[in-house]
């Protein structure tokens, strides 16, 4: 008897063990549900607010910081070029989008490390994942398509095509609607999450011409972020309006702007545009107004009585009040740390977290909380992100100028009254694809791709030696106008051209982008293969299009074998000049020793070159098959008229899959 009490006892033992287990089981699956709307961004934090994680884009890793103890806790190594984060909703996993490696790292919070990597298409950008995290998002900026990703099984079960390079990304609370901004072309994709497709396309409507050229207007491009208010029926767009009208001055050509998206109808509410002079007007104590520049993030209070606007050039934070009349009331100048990028909002809303990308610090700004006449204030130390950077000294000091707007940094000033930086034109440190007017006429911005590997410098060859770039600074930028630019310049002065150079010339800064047209595994597809053949031999693009770099500006050296603007035989006619092209008697940099003719332009390189559309030198021509056949009536660029259809279009393949 006493033997079947303790059977008995041990079959009740086994069965409450059991059900123990099976209770601490169902609570392992259930499925945590995120209840607000999510925008991908380089900062991110956790549902309780006491844990930051950065995506740390050129050292290649992602930082821990415990906001508490204001310090970071782990440096997490990942792939190459870290963009933005998504945190899945039971906080337990972090995605991180890796874009010169083509893959999203997955990291495992509890080891903070990565323990998976999914492939996905070219050059990934921004990332989101379902409410429910059953699904992940991906933007990939050079494939020009989304991936969606089953989190279980670590792969893409689905690639949605969209229009061209997709960048920063948001989900809808339901999860039902994902829209992504489309980076250059100022267009918004609205995605059908249950469809699976893009059901509208928004486009940001131009800023309208002015009298005033001092005024906000233009093309809205370099699109950042898209992010939607607390209540859902709203969200704020940060971008560029650039003015293409008129010749390139820095207080005529790049306004900062906030334009403002309808949610329920997916279209633009364009009397809400928040821009310079309008909406955006603080003064200063001399009655001006401040001028800032390219908006990068937006932020709204829980209670959506304010709003505030991250500006990376000039780096300041922009305060809107939004229950009195939607204006900007307040500037907080200068953000301690170099090129801010991203930020969050505390829970309780009385602090910003910012993130300084260039020196790869934490910023922190008290907001003063939901109080309408409350002032927010930085506080002056930041916190060091990273152990240890992974870019030599001089290579980020000219990262840093670059990207900087900021007036009163360096030695002397980039821009003047920090209208602009260098990324304004040159978006990301790549193209802006418009097409802006000159002295010399209208000239396309090109990339920096292999810019410093190429040869001469400038559409018509006029520059030979990178400090000539004064005459850009001094011109465009407002900037260093205090230097004569016949005259050597300052030490202090020299060494930021000097950084700037390292930067271009730094391998990892602007690698040629991988081509879409490819097979999957790289290699030419058999058209590509025929175009080849034609480049080199028929159709004799070969003849300045050659070596690694593909061009033969490289070539136009003195006895020395030195770079020289006096030797301009390999300059080109190529039967593109229009009336609206001028020669010049030459620049005072080089002595006027290098005068122009309208009609004779520099050989671009072609590796990459799909990625850099508009082409020529005035940006008329909108695909390579324009450049071979449209802009070419008189044949002089390349022997196309002899070519057949399908041969041109074997050319072009080609063309396009050059890397």
């Amino acid at each position: 008897m006493r033997k079947w009490r303790i059977w008995i006892a041990a079959v009740f033992v086994l069965l409450m063990m059991l059900s123990g287990c099976s209770e601490k089981e169902t609570v392992t699956q259930e499925t945590v549900t995120r209840n607000a709307p999510v925008s991908s961004n380089s900062i991110v934090k956790n549902r309780a607010g006491d844990v930051l994680y950065t995506a740390n884009i050129d050292v290649n890793t992602v930082s821990v910081i415990d906001v508490k103890q204001n310090k970071v806790t782990a440096e997490i190594a990942v792939g190459r070029e870290p963009r933005q984060l998504a945190l899945s909703p039971d906080e337990k996993t972090l995605y991180v989008t890796c874009m010169f490696d083509n893959k999203v790292d997955v990291i495992d919070i509890a080891v903070k490390k990565v323990t998976a990597s999914i492939p996905v298409g070219i050059e990934p950008f921004g990332i989101v994942t379902s409410p429910d995290g059953g699904k992940i998002y991906v933007s990939n900026y050079r494939s020009s398509t989304l991936s969606i990703i089953d989190p279980e099984k670590r792969e893409v079960t689905k690639t949605i095509k969209v229009e061209e390079r997709p960048r920063g990304l948001a989900l809808t609370t339901d999860g039902k609607k994902l829209y992504t901004v489309h980076y250059l072309s100022g267009h918004i994709s609205v995605v059908d999450t249950s469809k699976e497709k893009v059901g509208k396309i928004i486009a940001l409507a131009p800023s309208p011409d002015k009298e005033d050229r001092k005024k906000s207007q233009g093309l809205p491009n370099t699109v950042e972020q898209f992010v939607i208010a607390p209540d859902g029926k709203t969200a704020w767009v940060p971008h560029l309006v650039t003015n293409t009208d008129t010749p390139i001055h820095f207080e005529e050509t790049v306004f900062p702007a906030i334009s403002v998206i309808d949610l329920e109808k997916d279209e633009e509410i364009k009397q809400e545009r928040k821009q310079l002079f309008e909406k955006m007007d603080v003064r200063d104590v001399k009655n001006e107004t401040i001028i800032v520049s390219n908006p990068a993030d937006v932020a709204f209070m829980p209670d959506a009585s304010k709003a505030f606007v991250l500006m990376s050039g000039s780096e300041d934070l922009v305060v809107f009040d939004l229950v009195r009349g939607g204006k900007a009331t307040q500037i907080v100048r200068r953000i301690p740390g170099d090129n801010p990028r991203g930020m969050v909002l505390s829970n309780d809303g009385n602090e910003l977290y910012v993130h300084n990308a260039m020196s790869h610090s934490l910023a922190r700004i008290e907001t003063g909380g939901n109080e309408a006449y409350a002032e927010a204030k930085a506080k002056p130390e930041t916190l060091r992100l990273i152990a240890k950077d992974s870019l030599p000294p001089l290579v980020r000091k000219g990262k840093t100028i670059f990207f900087s707007a900021n007036s009163d940094k360096f030695a002397a000033p980039i821009t003047g009254n920090n209208w602009m930086s260098c990324a304004s034109c040159h978006a990301d440190g790549d193209i802006n694809g418009l097409t802006l007017m000159t002295p010399k006429g209208p000239r396309n911005v090109p990339s920096n791709v292999l810019a410093m590997r190429t040869g001469l410098f400038m559409w018509d060859g006029s520059r030979d030696d990178f400090t000539d770039y004064l005459l850009t600074v001094q011109g465009e930028m407002g900037g260093l106008t205090a230097y004569d630019p016949g005259k050597p310049l300052p030490p202090k002065v020299e060494e930021m051209f000097t950084a700037l150079k390292a930067y271009l010339e730094y391998s990892d800064s602007f690698p040629v982008p991988k081509s879409p047209y490819r097979n999957p595994d790289g290699t030419l597809t058999v058209k590509a293969q025929q175009g080849k053949v034609l480049f080199e031999g028929k159709a004799g693009c070969i003849t300045c299009h050659a070596g690694e770099t593909m061009t033969d500006s490289v070539k136009a050296v003195d006895a020395t074998g030195k770079l020289t603007t006096a030797n301009t035989q390999f300059l080109h006619d190529v039967g593109t000049a229009s009336q609206l092209d001028k020669g010049t008697p030459g620049d005072p940099r080089a002595n006027y020793t290098n005068p122009r003719s309208k009609e004779l332009f520099d050989t671009p390189t072609l590796r990459g070159v799909w990625a850099t559309a508009p082409y020529l030198h005035d940006g008329s021509a909108k695909t390579i098959y324009d450049v071979l056949v449209t802009r070419n009536k008189e044949g002089k660029h390349g022997n196309v008229k002899g070519l057949s259809d399908e041969e041109i279009s074997a050319l072009i393949e080609y063309v396009n899959s050059l890397e």
